[in-house]
């Protein structure tokens, strides 16, 4: 087996938490805080976490505005988290096609 692949893995992408928030907005435009929380069954603080290491990356938008009177945050992925996480799945691929026996 190649150990290559594991190595080029990309460290910010591939916890848990921060995946699955890539996988989610990899299959929206965009979509609030409040509905990656409760979908990912994360705390605030938890899903804030995260999020800042992906913005402080360059991976994911974070856009505050006002919507009927309340705070709304959205997030999104940029163009270079697109490229990241698709990259990133591209390697998990190849990482699975090594295991499987010819």
């Amino acid at each position: 087996m190649n150990p290559e692949p594991f190595l080029q893995l990309d460290r910010v992408i591939h916890e848990r938490g921060r995946l699955a928030i890539m996988s989610m907005l990899a299959a929206s435009p965009e979509l609030s805080f409040t509905e990656l929380r409760d979908t990912l069954g994360m705390t605030d603080g938890n899903l804030t976490t995260h999020i800042r290491t992906l913005q402080q990356a360059g991976y994911v938008a974070v856009t505050k505005s006002i919507e009927n009177k309340r705070p709304l945050t959205t997030c999104s992925l940029t163009a270079a988290g697109r490229s990241a996480f698709t990259a990133h799945v591209d390697l998990l691929e190849q990482i699975v096609r090594q295991t499987r026996p010819k």
